[in-house]
């Protein structure tokens, strides 16, 4: 990555959004997370756009979120993720303040993005995802609130 881009990077990213966790069904998260952990639900949808069932729970007194994401279907990226890796970690989420600057920055350093242009997440916020093959194995997802 080139030194003269990284301070209008910095700029962009607002710092942790979320850990985007599969499990096989949002009861089984709720049961370590908001049920042991006492972590509190806010949020629940189904994106069929994403193929997923999702719970946003929160840590008290802390912006960072855990994502519990249950796949609608074996074919979806989350059924297919549970089917070779099991339940766990999936994602790594960062907040930022504008996606396509951000998508746009990483492509110009040579990383892969996942989509054209960003697409509908939770709550209808804007996202997109660079390649883990690029990022050293993780998925990071890049969130832009609505």
């Amino acid at each position: 990555m080139s030194a003269h881009n990284v301070p209008e990077l910095k700029k962009l990213i607002l710092g942790i959004d979320h850990i985007g966790i599969a499990v096989p069904d949002l009861d089984t998260g709720r049961n370590l997370f908001a049920g042991i952990l006492g972590l509190d639900e806010h949020h629940t949808e189904v994106n069929e756009g994403q193929g997923v069932s999702e719970s946003m729970l929160a840590f008290p007194d802390s912006h960072g979120e855990i994502q519990l994401l249950a796949p609608l279907s074996p074919d979806t990226t989350i059924g297919k993720f549970l089917a070779t890796r099991g339940p766990g970690i999936q994602q790594l989420a960062l907040r930022v303040s504008d996606v396509e600057a951000v998508a746009t920055h990483m492509r110009e350093q040579g990383i892969r993005m996942l989509y054209d242009v960003p697409r509908v997440g939770t709550a209808g916020s804007l996202v997109n995802f660079a390649h883990p093959a690029d990022c050293g194995g993780v998925l990071i997802e890049f969130v832009q609130h609505a």
